[in-house]
């Protein structure tokens, strides 16, 4: 008798789990490889969304330079660019 009682609140467990945590999740995992992908060249959104060209990267920190208009370099969070719009190639060794 207690497992019957106890099933629904297993099952809305599990469909919260499934249509609000795990896409989330997901998602954050996504927005995370992008940040730790960014490279010079790349034009980005930023999360006031401006537009500008990723200037200078420098690994483990968490700003970046992004040149907004000719001559305007500004230093952002990384965390807050929200999409990159163009990706550039990678610089062949």
């Amino acid at each position: 008798m207690d497992i019957i009682q106890l099933f629904p609140l297993i099952a809305i467990f599990a469909i919260m789990y499934f249509l609000l945590i795990r896409p989330q999740q997901k998602k954050q995992r996504e927005h995370q490889a992008m940040l730790n992908t960014l490279r010079r060249g790349d034009q980005v959104v930023t999360g006031g969304g401006v537009i500008g060209k990723v200037t200078k990267v420098k690994e483990g920190e968490s700003e970046i330079e992004v040149e907004i208009a000719t001559g305007v370099t500004v230093r952002v969070v990384r965390g807050t660019i929200t999409n990159v719009l163009n990706k550039t190639e990678p610089a062949k060794a």
